[in-house]
């Protein structure tokens, strides 16, 4: 074998590889993609909602449906909190 055929059938097997190596990359990515969407789907719906959230949220306390932005529900808290 001369070198010009050693040295095209090298490229040739390089050129192989790195084919399915890209194969094999996309396949992995793609794999992971699928992975990642089922577990936070799942993550989703098991996740509880923190104490601080449902504070902010002002969990539990029913504001009147014609309290525009619960401005009436704050000014009365203010009004509580500060006697």
């Amino acid at each position: 074998m001369t070198t010009v055929e050693l040295r095209t059938s090298i490229v040739a097997e390089l050129d192989q590889m790195s084919v399915e190596m890209l194969e094999s990359v996309q396949h992995y990515v793609r794999h992971l993609r699928r992975h990642a969407r089922t577990v936070n789907k799942t993550a989703a719906k098991e996740e509880e909602v923190p104490d601080i959230v449902l504070s902010l949220l002002g969990a539990g306390t029913h504001v009147d449906d014609n309290d525009l932005n619960a401005r009436k529900a704050y000014n009365e808290y203010l009004e509580e909190k500060y006697k």
